[in-house]
């Protein structure tokens, strides 16, 4: 039997904002197509958490709204905060002593200055937030999912998925680099993206999209994602004569426990 191979902790961000058509829309990017993981996909932003996160988790006073969480729940947020800055350039923090979050204007300057840098490894996440009295706003994060890619696939993750509202007037764009395109596009629209092949959906994504669809609003989703408990959620995968089958757990939430993926 080959071995099981060890999964990285990652994490993502559904960030949200309430749409002209009265929908709820997500952020979403295509993965550059030479990149090994889901390689032209539509994702949300995020990535494994690193190093550098870890170091942040042991400064207090680069975030705030971490009260009650464990090292690793930090971790998992604050690289879900990095990994959207770095992808999208949309940055879920306050400045030291505010409440409120940066606005466009600053989170625009700011990403202008480092986001570059940032993504070549030229400058370390924690150094722009010290440099820029900046808190990472943890509290604005609220779980939503937590997958892990199943057993005998080469390269795996044990993934958080959070929901988040986008900063007012943040709108994102692609880096260029990991993605090549970037949209704010409703559930809906985005499922049948991926019906009519406009868009290629990884599995995890259709399955949240599915889930945040039946929400009316963004106030309505984070409430719900509030109250939910979350069941970790491995697929467990067989070969058919069709293609795939993924077994999860029903009480995941996910309206249904059996599906065939092609």
């Amino acid at each position: 039997m080959p071995e099981t191979s060890a999964s990285r902790p990652a994490s993502t961000i559904l960030l949200l904002r309430d749409g002209a058509a009265k929908e709820v829309e997500i952020f979403m990017m295509v993965r550059h197509h030479q990149i090994e993981f889901n390689s032209g996909a539509l994702v949300f932003p995020g990535g494994s958490v690193d190093a550098g996160d870890q170091e942040i988790v042991k400064r207090s006073d680069l975030y705030s709204g971490g009260e009650g969480l464990s090292e690793s729940d930090r971790g998992f947020r604050i690289a879900a905060i990095r990994e959207t800055f770095e992808e999208s350039g949309i940055l879920l923090a306050r400045a030291k002593g505010s409440n409120t979050p940066v606005d466009a204007k600053r989170a625009g300057e700011i990403a202008d200055a480092h986001r570059v840098a940032l993504n070549e490894h030229k400058i370390s996440f924690l150094s722009i937030l010290a440099d820029n009295d900046l808190q990472l706003a943890l509290d604005t994060l609220v779980p939503y999912a937590h997958w892990i890619t199943p057993e005998g696939m080469p390269k795996r993750f044990d993934t958080w998925f959070f929901l988040a509202a986008a900063p007012p007037d943040q709108l994102g764009t692609h880096d260029g680099r990991e993605s090549t395109d970037s949209i704010w596009v409703s559930a809906r629209e985005a499922l049948e993206g991926g019906e009519n092949g406009r868009f290629k959906l990884p599995f995890p994504t259709t399955r949240n999209l599915i889930r945040l669809a039946k929400q009316p609003s963004v106030k309505a989703a984070l409430d719900h994602a509030r109250g939910m408990s979350i069941v970790t959620v491995m697929p467990v995968m067989t070969k058919t004569d069709t293609g795939r089958q993924l077994r999860i757990p029903r009480e995941a939430g996910y309206d249904g426990e059996v599906f065939e993926v092609g």
